[in-house]
């Protein structure tokens, strides 16, 4: 993942200029679990980037296993939920998703943990 003009801070945190910091919203986006396989889409490698603009909105450029997947609407109200809502509203104000084909998704985005996951599940990763 790209961390493009972001803060860094603690869990849960904004950074200096009232931005969450990416690594923060990388480790709420692992809330997120693609429906189809149950490993969220961080170890999936289907997040390709964060950015957080000045007014505390994160677009996230995600793609997903397939072009096809009629489950946007699922991972896109996940995404919402795991990053504008709990203690103190949430990390971010809103999210938008950008969903990107280029690079297309493949087995060597998925993390070494996620691969540990789909192991448990009885894939050959």
């Amino acid at each position: 993942m790209t961390d493009q003009d972001t803060t860094t801070g603690s869990a849960a945190s904004t950074g200096s200029t009232g931005r969450a910091a990416v690594a923060d919203i990388e480790e709420a986006m692992k809330d997120v679990v693609d429906p189809e396989l149950g490993i969220n889409v961080v170890d999936l490698g289907l997040v390709y980037g964060v950015h957080v603009d000045d007014e505390n909105v994160a677009t996230l450029d995600m793609t997903l296993t397939s072009a096809a997947c009629p489950l946007t609407d699922v991972i896109e109200d996940q995404a919402r939920q795991a990053l504008t809502t709990g203690p103190g509203g949430g990390l971010v104000d809103d999210i938008r998703i950008n969903w990107v084909w280029l690079p297309p998704w493949g087995p060597d985005k998925i993390t070494d943990e996620g691969r540990d996951q789909l192991r448990a599940l009885g894939f050959n990763v």
